[in-house]
């Protein structure tokens, strides 16, 4: 038992003799906890050799970054823990970064490691373990998008690759692919999964050009399973991130590993988007998850709702705040979460009158709020056109006269300046949304039928 004992004592005298644990410390405390896991969590510790302390990084990039950004102060942090310390030497690991993403899956509810599941990355990216298929309201708006991302998460077959969820904002596209992300892994542990914005690809890929590392970028990206990456309009007229991207897509699709894309509209109405990604895009299966309907919405309520046992809902507000926000789920979560956060703090029980007080804004807000992309969509349709196809700079009379109405149309039902109404137009200037709404005015006086059709389309608008 002694020499046991002793033989302990010497060990944990040696580690806890080891500066790596203090400097680790130090790092964390000036730089943040958000700088230590991208970049010093990284490192290996090796030890400290002819007043040496040695690392090693798992990729050029990363030892690149970390010498030209945070090396002097390691070595001071090395020297104030062990004066002998003179130099500081960062190597490349023989690990690999696939080697790496073998990590098993932090449960839900821990602070997960993020963007790649099982390896380290940007903690700013991570998963929200509230985001599960079973806490997902299903309804006839998004029922097949809900299908096909729980038949990609329970199979390791691809049967549609790419899957392409599209939408509007706080539909529940990225509450789909973090659930995809969490059930992937519960069924197959070893399974590679990378979930990523669009516009972080994007970053990573212009860092891994400037450092001179993009065989690691390539090797984080096509050494997958599973890609999944959100809101992919960002890379719009990024036309040299757009070849990394259809490159990366070719590579994972040819090695039959699934690919996840979701963006705000279709693959055919993505503007600044090469064609051949286009194409792609809608290989597999496109899913639009449209606007929720009052049934859904109440269904997204109650289920909220019992989640908060404390305060009890009435039926009636549920009810109310499904007729009266309409705008997207998000804000629909939103406004109940103000109902109940008030009647917490406040103490007083959750009635109509006390909704009402509490959500003036937001319930004057819906009252009127419409948006352009909501009457892009409803003119493009009305006139049986694609939406690319009125956004683009084509001039033909069938085209050029329902991008009027629309410009016309954004000014009349929205608030929005004419400068912002001219970008969402394809970034026209102020002075043509000026000149089509004058036309169109001029043309209701002299026209019955164009009159007839923006009347109609008023109040499809507006109902």
């Amino acid at each position: 038992m002694g020499a046991t004992g002793g033989v302990a004592s010497t060990l944990n005298e040696k580690f806890d003799a080891s500066p790596w644990p203090r400097v680790c410390e130090k790092f964390r405390q000036e730089f943040g906890q958000h700088a230590f896991s991208r970049w010093l969590g990284q490192l290996g510790y090796n030890g400290i050799d002819g007043g040496t302390a040695e690392l090693t990084a798992p990729t050029k990039f990363v030892r690149d970054w970390i010498q030209s950004h945070y090396a002097p102060r390691l070595k001071d942090f090395f020297t104030a823990e062990d004066p002998q310390v003179k130099a500081l030497s960062i190597r490349l690991s023989a690990t690999t970064t696939a080697t790496k993403s073998e990590a098993p899956l932090p449960a839900q509810g821990e602070k997960t490691s993020p963007a790649t599941i099982g390896s380290r990355a940007d903690e700013s990216s991570a998963l929200d373990p509230k985001y599960t298929f079973d806490s997902f309201v299903v309804g006839k708006s998004n029922e097949l998008a809900y299908a096909a991302a729980k038949r990609i998460s329970e199979s390791d077959d691809v049967t549609f690759n790419p899957l392409f969820l599209h939408g509007g904002v706080g539909l529940g596209k990225t509450h789909l692919m973090h659930a995809i992300a969490w059930e992937s892994k519960r069924n197959n542990p070893n399974k590679r999964i990378v979930y990523i914005s669009a516009e972080k690809f994007m970053f990573e890929f212009i860092a891994a050009l400037r450092y001179k590392d993009t065989h690691a970028f390539k090797q984080k990206f096509r050494a997958v399973d599973l890609l999944m990456v959100d809101d992919v309009q960002f890379i719009a007229n990024k036309e040299s991130t757009q070849e990394e991207f259809f490159h990366t897509f070719n590579a994972l699709v040819d090695n039959r590993c699934q690919v996840v894309i979701t963006a705000d509209r279709s693959p055919t109405d993505l503007e600044g988007i090469q064609e051949r990604i286009v194409s792609r895009l809608g290989w597999g299966l496109v899913a639009d998850i449209h606007p929720t309907d009052y049934e859904l919405r109440l269904g997204i309520l109650q289920s909220k709702a019992e989640q908060s046992k404390n305060v009890d809902v009435p039926a009636e507000v549920l009810e109310f705040l499904a007729r009266r926000i309409t705008s997207n789920v998000r804000e629909l979560e939103g406004a109940l979460n103000r109902v109940l956060a008030y009647a917490t703090l406040v103490g007083r029980p959750i009635t109509m009158d006390m909704t009402r007080d509490v959500l003036q804004d937001l319930i004057r807000a819906n009252d009127r709020k419409l948006t352009i992309d909501e009457i892009q969509r409803a003119v493009a349709d009305y006139f049986n056109l694609r939406l690319a196809e009125m956004l683009s700079e084509r001039r033909a009379r069938t085209i050029a006269r329902p991008r009027q109405i629309a410009m016309y149309l954004s000014k009349q039902l929205t608030s929005r300046s004419l400068p912002e109404i001219g970008r969402r137009f394809g970034g026209r200037d102020h002075t043509t949304v000026m000149h089509a709404v004058r036309k169109i005015e001029d043309l209701r006086r002299d026209d019955s039928q164009l009159d007839e059709d923006i009347t109609r389309l008023g109040r499809l608008l507006e109902g």
